[in-house]
This record gives structure tokens, sequence and C-alpha cells, in this order.
């Protein structure tokens, strides 16, 4: 199930462009739109190892600092009965801006994207504790919190889905 819904993901975030609203917490650009200029200190405070809920399971998500013009992100998302998939997690300054590339792998490591292929995820606006990529935003909620919201197409239904973040100590 979670395989079907991130491949329309792909589909949904690459057929935006834009920043108004998409749904409740997330973002799209607007046709003719520019992407915000932003850095990789822009999101330096996601580094870190976190654990959470999403989807109804368990995740734990560690990011690097900023080194090297790139931040390196590991996610694994689990339950009682085990693995259901894991991302390796890429941001990059990509034309003045930030971008989230991000590549799965089932339970037993097969890749879901073709070889080259991954999904990216555009900067397309930048707040005070708060980054928003096309249909994935994140909302800093103090030093050890993070709310996280993912938008999911399936068919001509549009969901919000909400990631929580707590730092791992």
């Amino acid at each position: 199930m979670y395989q079907i819904s991130c491949a329309l993901l792909i589909l949904f975030s690459t057929a935006l462009s834009a920043a108004s609203p998409g749904t409740e917490h997330t973002f799209q650009l607007e046709e003719g739109e520019v992407r915000p200029a932003a850095t990789l200190e822009d999101a330096a405070w996601l580094a870190g190892n976190w654990q959470g809920t999403a989807f109804g399971k368990q995740f734990e998500e560690i990011w690097s600092a900023p080194s090297q013009g790139s931040m390196v992100g590991m996610f694994k998302l689990f339950d009682d009965d085990g693995v259901e998939f894991y991302e390796l997690m890429l941001l990059t300054v990509d034309e003045g801006s930030l971008s989230l590339k991000v590549k799965h792998f089932t339970a037993e490591f097969t890749a879901w994207e073709e070889k080259a292929d991954f999904v990216n995820f555009k900067l397309v606006k930048k707040e005070t504790g708060a980054l928003h990529f096309s249909g994935l935003s994140f909302y800093q909620r103090g030093a050890d919190q993070i709310d996280g919201f993912i938008v999911m197409r399936q068919g001509d239904e549009i969901t919000e889905h909400e990631l929580r973040y707590e730092r791992v100590k």
C-alpha cells in the first residue's frame, strides 16, 4: 500500500510547480513564481537523530549537519511486524534554492525508483522555523520537535499526512 501511495506521491510532487497553499500545511508554487533563495544553513535545524510516528507506524530519521554542499538523511518506517520501507535523502542547493532528493527502498532494500531516478522535492517557501518543499513541509516546534506534513494523491483524492518528530537524546 505504501509503495503505491509513494509512487502516486512521485507523480504529484513532480506535477507541482509552485507558493500558495496546497493543503492545510503544505504549499506549491504558482505558474511563473520563482523558488525562494536558500542555503543549507536554512535547513541546519533538521540535523540530528529523530524518531516519531507516521502512517500509523513508527519511524527513525537521521540528518547529517551541512557539509561539503549537502546534508544526507536516512529514514526507516516500521512497526511490530518489521520494516515497511527505507529512504535515503540528499538535501542540496540547486539553482540558488534547496532541493530534497529522495530514493525509496523496500524492506529487502530493493529500490522503488529506477536506478537513476529519485523524487525531487523543490523548496517553494521558506519561513523562520519552516521549510516548504513541493508537497512536503517541515515545521520546527522547538529544539526537540518537528511537525512534518506530506501530500499524497490517489486518483482524484489528495490527502495530507502528518509526521511527528521527537529528537532522540
